[in-house]
């Protein structure tokens, strides 16, 4: 009927639609790499190893720039953004619209696809593991929010993510058509801050305050319930918390380790081109001369006397 609402939930008919959405992510993966990434890849002629990683920068910019219009997209018209409240209220979170299922699929799509590409791009042997790391990690947690019904949890979380590598990703790229220009890393270095301190301040107010209100505290699995009737535990949402807080902690590190070595090794590089500099300057200085000219290997003066002082006899 007119104005009524249709909600979906998740069932084993989604696995069918992901397969369906994974050929068409390994298509338009196939027409970005031919009509953009290749292209420029001839004009640049990057050696092997940038090669590889300017495509893998590439197809993510494509992906985390559609993927970050999408999600605020989405976070903006369901009102989670402009409602906080509304990330716990009435969990559990059992049904979707559509928009919201049809994006997790989607991204669960993507992410499986990103397996076979590892053949098709001949991806080498050293980033295979770090790359399969990536995978899984985004898999298990877009998986995990939509079947344990964090879905609205997932989507900002989510969109912090995708912000903070589609910056990274884009430096990378500027990086490789000019090695001179890392002001991007600069920008991204400030939203990976912004981000890492938005998402630690989400975890604590979900876990920490919103789902131990939650009305329904009984665990059934059957109604979508898992997660309620542990945090009313005070000492199991306390230790979910110091996990949370050690994880980011152990993030904030590597990536302030990171800075610290970009910059010394830029600050090396800064001082060797200035003492190369100097030295050039020194080489180019003319060399002074002693008035006169050389004759047979003695110094004469203008006057063709010789420079020396005369040595007088006794008598």
């Amino acid at each position: 009927a007119d104005g009524e609402l249709v909600q979906y939930h998740y069932g084993l008919k989604d696995l069918v639609t992901i397969l369906f959405y994974i050929f068409i992510a390994i298509i338009l993966h196939a027409v970005v790499q031919e009509y953009a990434l290749d292209k420029i890849n001839r004009r640049l002629h990057l050696s092997k190893v940038k090669h590889s990683k300017f495509n893998e920068s590439g197809q993510l910019v494509a992906f985390h720039f559609t993927s970050v219009i999408w999600c605020l997209y989405v976070v903006v018209t369901e009102g989670y953004i402009s409602n906080p409240r509304s990330l716990w209220e009435n969990y559990p979170h059992v049904y979707l619209p559509f928009q919201v299922k049809f994006f997790y699929l989607c991204q669960l799509a993507y992410w499986l696809h990103a397996l076979p590409e590892l053949y098709f791009q001949k991806v080498r042997k050293e980033e295979i593991p770090r790359q399969l790391r990536c995978i899984a990690l985004y898999l298990a947690h877009i998986a995990g929010a939509y079947l344990l019904n964090l879905t609205r949890l997932g989507l900002i979380l989510l969109l912090l993510q995708y912000l903070a590598e589609f910056f990274f990703h884009m430096a990378r790229l500027v990086y490789f058509t000019d090695e001179n220009n890392e002001k991007l890393f600069n920008v991204w270095a400030v939203v990976f801050v912004v981000t890492r301190l938005f998402t630690l301040t989400l975890y604590i107010l979900v876990i920490g305050f919103g789902l131990p209100r939650v009305e329904n505290q009984a665990l059934d699995p059957e109604r979508g319930n898992f997660f309620s009737f542990l945090f009313n535990n005070i000492l199991f949402r306390m230790s979910v918390l110091l996990l949370v807080c050690l994880f980011q902690a152990s993030v904030m590190w590597r990536f302030i380790h990171f800075q610290l070595r970009r910059w010394r090794e830029y600050w090396n590089e800064q001082s060797s081109r200035k003492r190369a500099a100097a030295g050039a300057k020194q080489q180019a200085k003319p060399l002074k001369r002693d008035s006169g000219y050389h004759e047979n290997g003695v110094v004469k003066a203008e006057n063709g006397t010789s420079p020396r002082t005369k040595k007088l006899k006794s008598p």
